[in-house]
């Protein structure tokens, strides 16, 4: 997979792209992540991509030429899958929407800043505009570093376990049930026996239990969905 990220600020990502999980996608040549400062296509000598608002009001907003620009230049050596806005009136992320995008080849996301962008770059280029949360951000990076993670970790042979990610909080519309390791008897507090026993079967539903239950009490609104 490919994935082309357009900001105003790349050093946002260098760091959440250059370690852990993300980097050992990278390494392993599953997943292709390039940032494009978007000044490289600045409309003068003074780098500039934003302007004041037409109508008045605070804030600049990022302005057209630069962004239709670089997503046409980039176009001309791939054809993108999704072009895609991170912006707070975008549709909410979650699992559903990783896994779907998980299965694309090749991504590019804006990055907003300021006020947002010139909505006719909304209009013509933009496929699916994403939110992480309802919430305001400085600006999309932190976003688009979220959804890339969530994307990322779910391609074939990015985790050591192929099937970590299929037993994730919301793969199946439930949380995931709690989880221990050693020591079996921490200050008084002991592993449920069923996690020692070595059977699978019984491991297996009472892990099912155990999510069932847990999102009852911290989620019913996923009940409620369905």
């Amino acid at each position: 997979m490919n994935i082309d990220i357009i900001t105003v600020v790349p050093e946002l990502l260098d760091s959440p792209f250059n370690h852990s999980i993300m980097k050992r996608a990278k390494d392993k040549g599953l997943l292709s992540m390039h940032t494009h400062n978007l000044r490289k296509w600045a409309i003068n000598k003074h780098m500039q991509v934003d302007d004041y608002q037409f109508g008045g009001g605070a804030g600049m907003v990022m302005m057209p030429e630069p962004l239709a620009n670089a997503i046409d230049e980039l176009q001309k050596d791939k054809k993108y899958d999704e072009i895609i806005f991170m912006t707070p009136d975008g549709e909410l992320f979650n699992q559903k929407a990783a896994n779907q995008l998980s299965l694309k080849e090749n991504i590019l996301i804006i990055c907003g800043h300021y006020k947002g962008i010139d909505d006719r770059i909304r209009q013509k280029y933009v496929t699916k505009e994403i939110s992480i949360g309802d919430y305001v951000l400085s600006g999309g990076e932190l976003a688009a570093a979220v959804v890339v993670d969530a994307i990322g970790r779910l391609l074939p042979g990015v985790l050591n376990d192929e099937t970590s990610a299929l037993f994730d909080s919301f793969q199946d519309n439930l949380l995931a049930p709690p989880v221990y390791t050693r020591p079996a008897d921490f200050r008084g507090d002991k592993v449920p026996d069923v996690l020692l026993q070595g059977d699978p079967k019984k491991v297996e539903e009472w892990r099912h239990e155990q999510s069932i239950q847990r999102t009852k009490e911290r989620r019913p609104d996923m009940f409620e969905e369905d």
